[in-house]
């Protein structure tokens, strides 16, 4: 039994990325036409539901106070059991309070098994396996994006939507798969007992960084990279599903070799080669006058996430395994900050000048090229950063 434990552990991992996916992209890719045709949205009432949906990302250091309570893999489960179920609602009362608190249920699951997800990770896998098997699990969510969001199109193309069959049957999955993970997965004890109070650790102060300025990147690329491609380039609607597809596609068959490619060369150089690309898409997105091209950016850009793994595994070597729990709940906490403010700010800026919006990108990705050059050849405890060593203290 303790021998099959590890690949259980596995199986766990990538069940709960599966649920999770289902769920969310299902809710995320309908949620605009379901509001606006059921509810008569407005631009007032989707920026609040917005806003609303990021308040549990910002809040996800909450999640190790939760863990006082219940452990980390049973936290794990029932954040999926939440995600599916606030899915599965959310079409029962198509009123404005109604979607307020599916969205705000909904993120609550999302965004605690996201960071539940990142700390078991982190805990369950090898060091060595762990750049790999992060990217396996992320071709694998996006393989599920891609088999959603194409039933989707091709459902759409027959069928007049009916938001509450759809809500229901992706929530209703992913909450199944929970109750899978439940009852058929064992629990299995924590290898290392888990810190359960809030803090910042001066050592990680890198790594914190990263993540913050991670985060300030996604949040140009979600928001404004491909209103781009609608506002300047006039791209309709169906072509955005089809380009997302591609994207999944493409992170689909390229994340396991990124993951592998991270093993092998490091790091630092892994994130230098994400950070010299991604000063070159924002640069180039500033100034794009082609339809072609732009959307050429737009897929190298999205391909950049699965760099992020660095990110993580950068942290895996420096940490105390105590910390991980506690540290991946409040990085969660950190990457989302951007989201808080930077929207908004860039919007304004947005309305003056495009372009300046994108060099602002340029800008944040040369700043975290320069602090990705401060991790070590071969980080670990006492060697955080390259700036000094504790083990000659």
């Amino acid at each position: 039994m303790q021998s099959r434990q590890p690949n259980q552990r596995k199986t766990l991992l990538y069940l709960l990325a599966i649920g999770n996916t289902i769920a969310f992209a299902t809710w995320q890719v309908l949620l605009n036409n379901f509001v606006v045709e059921k509810a008569a949205f407005t631009g007032e009432e989707i920026g609040i539901l917005q806003s609303l949906r990021e308040v549990p990302g910002f809040l996800a250091f909450t999640a190790v106070l939760v863990m006082l309570f219940i452990r980390q893999q049973s936290l794990a489960i029932l954040s999926l059991l939440t995600l599916g179920v606030g899915t599965a609602i959310t079409a029962f009362y198509p009123s404005v309070g109604w979607i307020y608190f599916t969205t705000v249920l909904m993120s609550l699951g999302f965004h605690y098994l996201e960071a539940l997800h990142s700390s078991l990770s982190l805990q369950w896998l090898g060091k060595l396996e762990a750049p790999q098997v992060l990217g396996q699990i992320l071709s694998l969510k996006a393989f599920c994006n891609f088999a959603v969001l194409g039933a989707l199109y091709i459902y759409l193309m027959f069928f007049t939507a009916n938001y509450l069959l759809i809500y229901l049957l992706a929530g209703g999955t992913a909450a199944a798969i929970g109750i899978y993970c439940w009852t058929a997965i064992p629990h299995f004890e924590d290898q290392v007992t888990q810190k359960t109070e809030l803090f910042l650790r001066k050592e990680y102060w890198l790594y914190y960084l990263l993540t913050f300025l991670a985060g300030a990147r996604r949040q140009i690329f979600v928001v404004f990279a491909g209103f781009l491609l609608v506002e300047k380039f006039g791209f309709p609607i169906q072509n955005v599903v089809l380009l997302t597809l591609v994207n999944a596609a493409l992170t689909f068959w390229l994340a396991p070799k990124i993951g592998r490619l991270i093993g092998f060369i490091g790091e630092r150089r892994a994130l230098t080669l994400e950070y010299v690309g991604l000063i070159i898409v924002f640069t180039s997105y500033a100034f794009v006058n082609t339809i072609a091209v732009a959307i050429a950016l737009y897929l190298i850009d999205h391909l950049f996430f699965s760099m992020a793994i660095a990110i993580k595994t950068y942290f895996q070597k420096i940490a105390d395994p105590a910390d991980i729990a506690a540290t991946s709940s409040i990085s969660f906490t950190i990457n989302h900050i951007a989201a808080v403010f930077l929207p908004a700010v860039l919007g304004l800026l947005w309305v003056v000048n495009h372009s300046a919006v994108f060099l602002v990108g340029s800008g944040i990705a040369a700043l975290s090229l320069l602090l990705t050059q401060l991790i070590p050849d071969q980080p670990r405890p006492s060697f955080e950063t390259r700036l000094y060593s504790r083990d000659k203290l």
